[in-house]
C-alpha cells in the first residue's frame, strides 16, 4: 500500500528591491500632481478680492461675533442670515480668526479643500482602477475649469465637493470591508455636507446607496440594516444645526434669509429645495430672482443638452464624451464579475454620481448656475481617467475593438475644438494643435497595436492625454488671469460663461454680492455721527450693506436680505427700530434695490417712509459729490 502526497507550492511573492522609505515612481507622480494643484489653486489667490461679498460679509461677521458664527449672519448685529447653512463659512471664519480677516485668509480653506479633493479622488481611483487611472483622473479633475474656479472662491461649493469625496472615501472602505462603522462615517460626513449647501449635498446619495446595496460584502438583510443606520446617522449629523435654529426663539435670533416666513424648514425645502428643481411661479424668496445671483437664465434653458450649451460647456463639458465612452467600456469589461466585484462597483459609484448630477443640473427649472457643476467634476474626472484605461483594455480584447479608444479620442478632440470655437480669439493656435494631437495619437495607437510596440503605445497614450486635457487646462489658466467677483462667475476667458461679462453683476466686480468698495468718507461720517444707534447704517440689499460690513465689522442692517426682497423687517418693525433709536442712518437705493423686490413691497414701503420722514444728508457732508442717497432719521425718532 502506497501513499502519494501531493506538495502544492504557492508562487513566491515578488520581492521589493527598493530601499526602505524610498518613494516609488507612482508616489513621485502623485506628489507632482498635488504640488501642481496647490500652485494652480493658490497662485495669486487674492486677485479675486472679496469674491462674493455677500458671503464675505458673513465671514467678517462670523469672525467678530460667535452668535453670527452659529447662525451664519450677514452682519455682526445678527439681523439676517445668508441663504445657506454656515458650515462652509465656518472654516473661512476660523481662518479669519487665526490669520486676520482678508481675501487670502478667507480663500485659503477653499484652495486647501481643492487640493484635498484632488488627492482624495486620486486615492479612491487608485484603490479602484490602479495608478495610471488615478493619475489621469486627478489631473482631469484638477484642471477642470469649474473646479479651479470654485476652489479659488468663497461660495459653499468647494467645501460641499470636498465633503462629498470624503464621504465616498468612507463608503469605499465599507465596500472593501463590509464594516458598519465606515458606512456610518459616510452618513455623518454627508450630513455635514448638508450643512454646507443643504439638499444639493444629497445628490450623491443615490449612487452611494445603489453601489453598497449591489456590491456590499454582507448579506442583503445586513446591507439594508447598515444603510438604514447610515441614514439615521446622516439625519442626526445634518439635523442638529437645523434643530437649534428651529427651536431658538425667533425674537432672539436673526431672520432666516431668503424665506418669506423666517423658517429654516422653508429655506431647506423651499428656496434651497423644491424651487430649485421645479421653479416657482409668482413672487417670493426662492422665485425667479431670489438669492445670490438668483434667476433661471444664467445656465440656459433646462434640457438634456444643457451641460453642452454656451453657459456650461466650457465649464464642465470638455470630458463628458470621453467619460461616457469610458463608463460604457468599464461596465462591459466587468459585466461577468461577481456581485461584490469592486471593479464594477467603481463604475456604478462614479457613473451613478455623474448621472444624478447630470440629470438634476440639466433639468432644474429653478435657480441654477453653471458653477454648481463643480459637484459633477470629480465623477467626470474619474470616469474620463479610468475610462481611458478601460478603453485601452477593451482594445486588447479583440481586434475590432482596438479603434474604440482612438474613436473616443477623435470625438473628444472634435468637441474640444467646437468649444474653443465659441471664443475664437482665445489661443487660436490651440484648435489646430488639438487636431494634430488627435491625429498623431490615433495613428500612433494603430501602429503600436499592429507591431505590438509597447513603447510607441505609451507615447501615443501620453500624446492623447495631453491633447484631451489641453482645452480645459487652457481655460483653467485663463481663469486665474481672469479673476472675478460677484455671484455670476464663469471659468475661462471673457465671454466663456455664456454671456457673463464685465459690468454690474455680470461676472466681474460689482453687482449684488460683487466686489464693490465701501466709501471710506461715508464710513467716517457714519462712525462720527452714529451716536447710540445699534446699527451703523441700514441699507437695502447686500450689494449696499456688504462692503460696509467688510470694511468696518460693525452691525449693518441689510433690509430685505440679499436683493432687498425678504420681508425683513416689515414697515412696522422698521418704524419701531427707528423709534427705539436702534436705526438712525439709511442708504436708499444702491445695488440691493430697495424698490420692492420679489419679497413683496416691504422694501419699497420702507424706502418711501424713509424719504418722507428722513432728512437727506448732503453728499458734501462726507466728502462726496452729486446727489446723496443717505438719510438721517434722527428727527423721525
Amino acid at each position: 500500500m502506497s501513499v502519494t502526497t501531493e506538495l502544492r507550492v504557492e508562487p513566491a511573492a515578488p520581492v521589493d528591491l527598493r530601499r526602505p522609505g524610498r518613494v516609488s515612481r507612482s508616489g513621485w507622480i502623485t506628489g507632482a500632481i498635488g504640488a501642481l494643484t496647490a500652485v494652480l489653486y493658490t497662485w495669486d489667490l487674492s486677485s479675486v478680492g472679496m469674491g462674493n461679498s455677500y458671503y464675505a460679509a458673513a465671514v467678517k461677521a462670523m469672525s467678530v461675533s460667535w452668535k453670527a458664527f452659529l447662525f451664519g449672519s450677514v452682519d455682526p448685529g445678527n439681523f439676517i442670515t445668508v441663504d445657506k447653512p454656515p458650515a462652509a463659512l465656518w472654516v473661512q471664519a476660523l481662518s479669519a480668526r487665526i490669520f486676520g480677516f482678508g481675501s487670502w485668509s478667507m480663500l485659503l480653506p477653499e484652495a486647501l479643500a481643492g487640493v484635498g479633493s484632488v488627492l482624495v479622488l486620486h486615492h479612491l481611483v487608485k484603490r479602484w482602477a490602479g495608478d495610471t487611472a488615478a493619475h489621469l483622473s486627478a489631473l482631469a479633475f484638477a484642471v477642470s475649469p469649474v473646479a479651479l474656479l470654485m476652489f479659488r472662491y468663497n461660495n459653499p461649493d468647494a467645501v460641499l465637493t470636498f465633503l462629498g469625496l470624503a464621504a465616498a472615501w468612507a463608503l469605499w472602505s465599507a465596500l472593501e470591508t463590509g464594516r458598519t462603522r465606515m458606512l456610518l462615517a459616510a452618513g455623518a460626513i454627508s450630513g455635514l455636507a448638508f450643512q454646507a449647501k443643504m439638499l444639493q449635498a444629497f445628490l450623491v446619495l443615490p449612487a452611494f446607496g445603489l453601489v453598497y446595496l449591489v456590491a456590499g460584502p454582507p448579506k442583503l438583510g445586513r446591507r439594508i440594516v447598515q444603510l438604514a443606520l447610515a441614514g439615521v446617522t446622516m439625519v442626526v449629523s445634518a439635523g442638529w444645526w437645523v434643530a437649534i435654529v428651529a427651536l431658538w426663539p425667533a425674537s432672539s435670533r436673526p431672520f432666516i434669509g431668503s424665506t418669506s416666513d423666517n423658517s429654516i424648514l422653508s429655506l431647506i425645502f423651499g428656496y434651497n429645495g423644491l424651487s430649485r428643481l421645479f421653479g416657482r411661479s409668482g413672487p417670493g424668496p426662492g422665485g425667479g430672482s431670489g438669492g445670490p445671483g438668483g434667476g433661471t437664465g444664467f445656465g440656459g434653458t433646462p434640457s438634456w443638452l444643457r451641460m453642452f450649451n454656451a453657459a456650461n460647456g466650457g465649464q464642465i463639458g470638455w470630458l463628458l464624451p470621453l467619460a461616457l465612452a469610458g463608463l460604457l467600456a468599464g461596465l462591459w469589461l466587468t459585466r461577468r464579475g461577481p456581485r461584490t466585484d469592486l471593479a464594477r462597483a467603481g463604475w456604478l459609484l462614479w457613473g451613478g454620481w455623474a448621472a444624478v448630477c447630470f440629470v438634476v443640473f440639466s433639468k432644474a427649472q429653478g435657480i441654477y448656475h453653471p458653477y454648481y457643476t463643480v459637484q459633477l467634476a470629480p465623477a467626470v474626472g474619474a470616469l474620463a481617467g479610468a475610462g481611458g484605461v478601460a478603453l485601452w483594455k477593451l482594445g486588447r480584447t479583440s481586434t475590432w475593438l482596438r479603434m474604440a479608444l482612438p474613436a473616443a479620442l477623435v470625438v473628444s478632440g472634435g468637441w474640444a475644438v467646437s468649444l474653443l470655437d465659441r471664443t475664437p480669439a482665445f489661443h487660436a493656435w490651440l484648435r489646430p494643435a488639438i487636431v494634430a494631437g488627435v491625429a498623431l495619437a490615433s495613428a500612433g495607437m494603430w501602429v503600436a497595436w499592429q507591431f505590438r510596440n509597447k513603447a510607441l503605445l505609451v507615447g501615443a497614450g501620453a500624446v492623447a492625454a495631453l491633447t484631451v486635457l489641453a482645452g480645459p487646462a487652457a481655460y483653467a489658466a485663463a481663469t486665474i488671469a481672469n479673476a472675478q467677483g460677484g455671484p455670476i462667475i464663469a471659468a475661462g476667458p471673457t465671454g466663456a460663461g455664456g454671456g457673463a461679462g464685465p459690468g454690474p453683476g455680470g461676472g466681474r466686480a460689482g453687482g449684488p454680492g460683487g466686489n464693490a468698495k465701501a466709501d471710506q468718507g461715508l464710513i467716517n461720517y457714519l462712525e462720527a455721527n452714529r451716536g447710540t444707534a445699534t446699527y451703523l447704517v441700514a441699507a437695502f440689499g447686500s450689494g449696499s450693506s456688504a462692503p460696509i460690513i467688510i470694511a468696518t465689522g460693525e452691525p449693518v442692517m441689510t433690509i430685505g436680505g440679499f436683493n432687498g426682497g425678504d420681508p425683513a423687517p416689515t414697515l412696522a418693525q422698521f418704524e419701531a427700530l427707528v423709534a427705539a433709536g436702534k436705526v438712525r442712518f439709511v442708504l436708499v437705493g444702491g445695488q440691493g434695490g430697495g424698490q420692492g423686490g420679489p419679497g413683496g413691497n416691504g422694501s419699497g414701503q420702507i424706502t418711501s417712509w424713509v424719504t418722507q420722514h428722513g432728512k437727506a444728508v448732503p453728499a458734501g457732508a462726507y466728502g462726496g459729490t452729486g446727489t446723496s442717497n443717505l438719510y438721517d432719521l434722527a428727527g423721525a425718532a
